[in-house]
């Protein structure tokens, strides 16, 4: 799309595995010429989640690398996301550790993709890290578009038009139940956003499975049980380790995932784990 295929080759280096190319020779924190942005622009779609090693930026510094890709995500008031204060504002920056003023503690996150629930969820995030744990806290990444093309041809015309309902995860009460799918009809107590269960990527209209393995769902127009069953099946196939890379973490690292593509999970750990994390404004998912 960007026409950077030579740039590419001498900047990213594959993981050769389901996603992911690491940056070569790159310092976030100074300003970089419009060839590498339009080559990492181009290396994301490419390869789903980029990966810059040895970083040491500001806060201002972060913000300014991540604005090179997009603006910063800002959720509706009305609609609850991490870290959401009174009246829905949210930091450009989330603190994303298990330290005073930090957000998801230490235990471990199921793989999803982040403001699901929200109308226009965020196109991508960057996360970057601070202090690791000596063991656990990895991150895995699983394509999402891999996914949707290895289905059977039945299961995707069976699924090709169908709109997926994500239930809001932060209106659910401290302790309440979690159930994956929606069986009760009970009181709307935020707006809800049906979006394609299989989505088109805005830039490089690849199909994506647009569907995460734990949250609370509905698929729009199906009877009860038949909806849970899909949802099922499909969550079943997505898991598979053919679809993820697992990265570990070393201080320094920013992690730039495309969250129209990708799902991520994180394992449990003990000890700090800190890191910054910015997500960028998204588009209707169509």
């Amino acid at each position: 799309m960007f026409a950077t295929e030579n740039r590419e080759a001498s900047l990213l280096e594959p993981l050769g595995s389901a996603l992911g190319a690491v940056v070569r020779s790159l310092d976030a924190s100074r300003p970089l010429p419009a060839s590498k942005i339009l080559a990492l622009k181009q290396g994301l779609l490419d390869h789903h989640i980029l990966i810059f090693k040895e970083q040491d930026l500001s806060e201002d510094q972060f913000r300014d690398f991540a604005r090179y890709f997009g603006s910063v995500f800002a959720p509706p008031a009305d609609v609850p996301v991490l870290a959401s204060k009174a009246g829905g504002a949210t930091p450009d920056i989330v603190l994303v550790a298990n330290v005073e003023g930090g957000y998801t503690g230490n235990g471990e996150l199921s793989a999803h993709s982040d403001h699901h629930w929200t109308p226009t969820p965020s196109a991508g995030s960057l996360l970057y890290a601070l202090e690791i744990p000596d063991k656990g806290g990895d991150t895995s990444f699983y394509n999402m578009h891999l996914a949707y093309e290895t289905l059977d041809d039945a299961t995707k015309r069976r699924i090709s038009n169908l709109q997926l309902i994500t239930y809001n995860p932060f209106l659910v009460p401290e302790g309440g139940d979690r159930p994956k799918y929606r069986f009760e009809d009970k009181p709307l107590i935020s707006p809800v956003f049906p979006h394609p269960l299989v989505r088109t990527h805005p830039d490089s209209a690849k199909r994506i499975l647009f569907l995460d393995a734990a949250t609370e769902v509905e698929v729009v127009g199906l009877p009860k049980q038949e909806g849970a069953e899909l949802v099922a099946q499909l969550r079943e196939h997505l898991a598979q380790p053919r679809f993820r890379y697992t990265h570990h973490w070393t201080v320094g690292d920013i992690v730039y995932w495309d969250n129209q593509a990708v799902l991520h999970a994180r394992t449990s750990f003990e000890g700090r784990r800190v890191m910054k994390r910015i997500s960028l404004s998204g588009s209707r998912p169509f």
